[in-house]
């Protein structure tokens, strides 16, 4: 795979093209964004995915216009992000953020059948590990109307940052708090319906 998209020019030492550090970020991040151009306008939408082995798959209304783009064969980005933390540094330049990201390339494919139903399931347990198997199947009619592709990677990447702040030499005198305010994303309790 050559990166030429994904290559990481700000702070290359954070950022890694292997494949098992792209796939930690995708598997704890809850949801991605997902960009594509139609007639020259950028759209970015946010979305549920799932992975199976090195596949990404993405599901939508077969009437959605980016399930009938997207599934036309146009170059796609999707991107994953998790906040760590708040680095605050004793000056406002050097604030900065504790993150893991990932950054996908490729374009996606529809699949149909046994296929198909493997990446709805791969959707459902992305979101919450054992649900599947706990909930009624897709009927016939819902997965008409369900379209599901499949995102064939030429490129990723994966970008974090970790640790404290980064201040001047002149800074570290000032009276001024400094360090990083953890952040994690939390379920609350469940809400019976």
């Amino acid at each position: 795979m050559t990166a030429t998209r994904s290559t990481i020019k700000r702070h290359p030492e954070r950022g890694s093209h292997d494949t098992e550090a792209v796939h930690a970020v995708l598997d704890a991040a809850p949801m991605g964004h997902l960009g594509f151009v139609v007639d020259g306008q950028p759209f970015v939408i946010p979305m549920l995915y799932g992975r199976i082995g090195d596949a990404l798959y993405l599901h939508g209304s077969v009437a959605s216009r980016l399930m009938r783009t997207v599934a036309g064969g146009v170059e796609v980005c999707l991107t994953a992000t998790l906040v760590d933390g708040l680095v605050l540094a004793r000056s406002a330049f050097h604030h900065s953020m504790n993150y893991r990201s990932a950054v996908v390339f490729g374009r996606a494919v529809p699949v149909v059948g046994d296929e198909k139903l493997a990446a709805l399931k791969a959707i459902s347990e992305h979101l919450r590990p054992g649900r599947w198997d706990e909930v009624r199947p897709p009927s016939e009619r819902e997965l008409r109307q369900t379209a599901v592709l499949r995102l064939e990677v030429s490129e990723m990447s994966a970008k974090a940052r970790s640790g404290g702040p980064v201040d001047e030499p002149e800074d570290l005198t000032l009276d001024v708090w400094a360090g990083v305010v953890p952040c994690a994303l939390a379920w609350g309790e469940p809400i019976p319906d």
